[in-house]
């Protein structure tokens, strides 16, 4: 054999091992690239109460999506965090938490009462949290829909950072109830809640989940006001 012969043969073999190298290195950059996390920023929103005694806020909405630890294809979690601003007024100057009005009422499974009352002067409640739907469009979904899964009530505003687990299947939503507090009083008040972190477990096929925030305001002045987040996919 000639030693040009063989010259070409091995810088064929070199190209032939550069080329390899480089798609074995391509292959790790896809199979990271299918697995790494996605960031969502989301619109902020605003509402008004139909009677214009209370207006909320949503701003910073975000939220970043990774798949679950489990590696199991049916699981993904999502971080979210956003600021929630109410402005409310007409109360009656009489409210008092206590052991009958205040915190949550268990006639909504579903967390996505606002207060504990309903036109009564029961104290006013704060709920904000996320629907989630397995292989479902919740674009237009209001109301009482599936079963909710509280990360637990918070001691009072400020941030909060926690974790829930929603088990849901093809077909189902569910609520996931974040956190919420009482209005004991006109004002303006600010809840923020930052990286709280919600794990579906489940859901075989597309994920979508959107936020909520319902105030309801107890009195003569009685109003119960939605703001619902801009939907997004959750793998």
């Amino acid at each position: 054999m000639s030693n040009k012969h063989t010259s070409g043969l091995r810088r064929g073999a070199r190209i032939g091992g550069v080329a390899a190298a480089a798609a074995v290195a391509l292959g790790f950059l896809s199979a990271g690239a299918a697995n790494a996390d996605t960031f969502v920023p989301l619109p902020d929103g605003e509402i008004v109460a139909a009677n214009g005694n209370a207006t909320i806020k949503r701003t910073g909405e975000r939220a970043l999506i990774s798949p679950s630890l489990a590696a199991n294809g049916a699981g993904r979690v999502a971080w979210v965090s956003g600021t929630i601003e109410v402005d409310v007024k007409g109360l009656p100057a009489d409210l008092k938490a206590g052991p009958s009005n205040g915190g949550i009422a268990t006639g909504d499974p579903t967390g996505t009462q606002g207060t504990n009352g309903t036109s009564t002067n029961e104290v006013p409640h704060l709920t904000t949290g996320y629907i989630i739907g397995c292989q479902m469009d919740i674009t237009g979904l209001k109301g009482n829909l599936g079963a909710g899964f509280d990360i637990g009530p918070s001691s009072g505003g400020g941030s909060l950072s926690g974790s829930i687990s929603v088990p849901i299947s093809a077909g189902q939503v569910k609520f996931a109830r974040i956190d919420g507090k009482d209005i004991l009083k006109d004002g303006k008040y600010s809840y923020k809640y930052q990286d709280t972190q919600i794990e579906v477990q489940g859901c075989g096929g597309y994920a979508q989940a959107r936020a909520y925030t319902v105030l309801e305001v107890t009195g003569a002045n009685y109003s119960k006001t939605t703001l619902y987040g801009q939907p997004f996919s959750i793998g």
